[in-house]
């Protein structure tokens, strides 16, 4: 088993939630929604800990409501996320080893992670050095200028949409992110920078479910999904 390892991203308030505190402590089916995405990421084998980056001030409060009621089942390391997301995930990767081999990078308000996917992510980016979940598009693309005129209706067929976890190759990720600090190009996710090296990044289905709460009816549609999934096993 080699060094692999998890950067879970917990950091950030989501004030699309209209909510005082961090969503990731958002009671979803009787346990924080962070404890869920954790969970995923516990079960397998093949990461050998995690860094859950956590806005700076939060540490006793991750403690408290989830680390201490819910104890890791794997080495958890606590980092300061960054202004931006991919600051975040910057410090997520140094504070790794530095003989690390593949490191998957996972949104924590994306809670309905399968352990299944997880592995299959770190299957392609051992073997192409860079995997990203998500799933082909369902609906008309449309793009359009600043006034809202139509400009070019994209092929659907070719389009997906992007989610985490983004496993890679740990030596082509922090390649991409020191790239990106000396060109000073900030992206929405991490696969962009590989992208911008040259390198191809393969796409693997990550489920339709594996949606990132953002609004409160996130939290209603992931608890019924829950709810399915407990239905199912019995």
């Amino acid at each position: 088993m080699g060094k692999n390892y998890a950067i879970i991203l917990a950091a950030g308030r989501g004030t699309r939630m209209n909510q005082s505190i961090n969503k990731m402590y958002l009671n979803l089916k009787g346990k924080p929604l962070i404890a869920h995405t954790l969970e995923a990421f516990y079960s397998l084998d093949i990461i050998k800990g995690i860094a859950l980056v956590v806005s700076p001030g939060e540490e006793d409060m991750i403690r408290e409501k989830v680390l201490d009621i819910y104890p890791p089942k794997k080495p958890i390391k606590l980092v300061h996320g960054g202004a931006e997301r991919q600051h975040s995930v910057y410090n997520g990767l140094k504070s790794l080893p530095v003989d690390t081999q593949l490191v998957a990078i996972h949104d924590g308000a994306r809670p309905l992670i399968t352990p299944k996917v997880i592995e299959r992510s770190f299957e392609v980016a051992k073997k192409w050095g860079a995997a990203v979940a998500g799933m082909p598009v369902k609906d008309t693309i449309k793009v359009v200028d600043s006034h809202g005129r139509v400009k070019e209706t994209p092929d659907r067929s070719y389009l997906w949409l992007v989610q985490t976890p983004q496993t890679f190759s740990y030596s082509l990720i922090i390649e991409a992110h020191n790239r990106a600090i000396e060109d000073n190009f900030l992206a929405t996710d991490d696969s962009t920078l590989v992208e911008r090296l040259g390198r191809d990044v393969y796409m693997i289905e990550g489920g339709y479910e594996n949606l990132k709460v953002t609004t409160p009816e996130d939290i209603a549609v992931a608890e019924e999904i829950l709810t399915a999934r407990e239905r199912n096993k019995i």
